[in-house]
């Protein structure tokens, strides 16, 4: 079975490495792979503290991918060379406000619906799990069995991973590098797996911008040795520390389309303060780099994983849970392409929404028979090597960094996203070699 997979961020490549591992010859189509919101993410592994009102559905599926997160890292390390910074450490929710902590026990009877392990502490103990934290805190949360993973150590890794599965590459086979028609590939399944730009193809994904801080502390300098999540003064924001002294901090969250300049400035004055008043050893952090990335958001914020049709699948739309969903959206898309859909991903059916907005990017995919339910055809032979030990993922200055100018959705998308400013990535005197993709 020959398949292609449009969009090479980390849930396009885990969805290629899958299906290459069980014998189908991949392509990935992406001009610019892990330029997206795989760049940008945090990388918290928390299907305890990312629950959320109204999305109870994505629970056991999030509790799926989050169990298979370790197994899913040693077999991505073994197969790259690579390291790709998982973390076993918990997160701690706390406030600062009698509003804030109010808000905190809100959410703490959404925590316990989860059926893992949350645990409830008073100001002594919560500042032994985590001694950074202000004194302003006096109550907070202990999630224990959320973990973490370092994004664009993932990329990294997958690249490597899929190209030595035989996995193909088509950045300049069509104009531009953009996939402008699914009809001209030349496959026999089609997965779209292009985040935000799925809209190009009539799927109801919207861009959902968030602004990223990285700081970087000196050597010996403490840092959180917990993930943070914590409400200051009704806002939320999160802190998530790298084995290599990097500290995330984020995340805004609106809706302007691609504008990736318009209120950036605001954005980092209030997650530095925000996160100074959790934890006030942030302020003797170096500020490394300032990130704008785009999540794709669905009318019900939930991820679309589902047959289009019988040589089309979508595997998109992922918002906020995209790192933490790869290795059960890979198995679930891989089982798709088999036509052994499980049932973890029938609420994510794109047939919830109707069918595709038509368009010229989007043909005829219903029509033909569809192939063979016995597996994957057309096995071949893994490369015994890849092509380059740590593929260099940074996006040019002048790019979209969000990677969306390729897989803009709808025609004021596209405009917006070719006429937008330069890579907001604020080096700030750091090094910013490091590659660049859900927040």
């Amino acid at each position: 079975m020959r398949v292609a997979v449009v969009g090479g961020g980390s849930i396009g490549l885990a969805v290629a490495w899958r299906a290459a591992q069980a014998g189908a010859e991949v392509v990935v189509h992406d001009p610019e792979p892990g330029s997206g919101a795989s760049r940008v993410a945090a990388g918290m592994i928390a299907p305890v503290t990312e629950s959320h009102y109204g999305e109870t559905a994505l629970t056991p599926f999030m509790a799926a991918s989050a169990d298979a997160w370790p197994a899913f890292a040693r077999e991505l390390e073994a197969a790259s060379g690579l390291p790709v910074g998982f973390r076993d450490i918990p997160t701690v929710v706390v406030g600062v406000e009698d509003g804030d902590r109010a808000e905190v026990e809100r959410q703490t009877e959404l925590y316990r619906e989860t059926g893992r392990g949350v645990e409830v502490l008073g100001g002594r103990a919560i500042r032994k799990a985590e001694p950074l934290l202000s004194h302003r805190v006096r109550a907070g949360v202990l999630a224990s069995e959320d973990r973490a993973v370092d994004p664009r150590a993932v990329h990294a890794a997958l690249l490597v991973a899929a190209e030595c599965a035989g996995v193909g590459f088509a950045a300049g086979e069509v104009a531009e590098g953009e996939v402008a028609d699914l009809g001209a590939l030349d496959a026999d399944q089609v997965v779209i797996a292009a985040g935000c730009g799925s809209a190009r193809f009539g799927l109801p994904v919207r861009p959902v911008r968030g602004v990223v801080l990285r700081l970087r502390a000196a050597a010996g300098q403490a840092v959180p040795r917990t993930t943070v999540r914590g409400y200051v003064k009704g806002q939320s924001v999160y802190i998530v520390t790298r084995e290599n002294g990097e500290v995330v901090v984020g995340a805004t969250s609106d809706e302007r389309g691609f504008d990736r300049t318009t209120g950036t400035a605001g954005a980092v004055h209030d997650l530095l303060r925000w996160s100074i008043a959790l934890v006030p050893e942030i302020a003797e952090y170096h500020l490394g780099e300032v990130t704008v990335g785009f999540r794709p958001g669905t009318p019900d914020n939930l991820p679309i994983i589902g047959r289009l049709g019988p040589r089309l699948t979508a595997a998109t739309g992922h918002y906020r849970n995209g790192i933490a969903l790869i290795p059960a959206t890979a198995d679930a898309t891989a089982a798709i392409l088999r036509d052994e859909a499980p049932e973890t991903v029938a609420p994510f059916d794109p047939a919830r929404f109707g069918p595709p907005v038509p368009g010229p990017a989007v043909p005829d995919f219903g029509a033909g028979p569809a192939p063979a339910a016995t597996g994957f055809e057309g096995s071949r032979e893994p490369r015994p090597e890849p092509k380059s030990a740590a593929p260099d993922t940074r996006v040019p200055r002048g790019s979209d960094s969000s990677g969306l100018g390729r897989f803009a959705g709808s025609a004021e998308h596209r405009r917006a996203a070719d006429s937008s400013a330069p890579e907001s990535t604020v080096p700030r005197g750091s090094d910013s070699s490091s590659d660049r993709e859900e927040m």
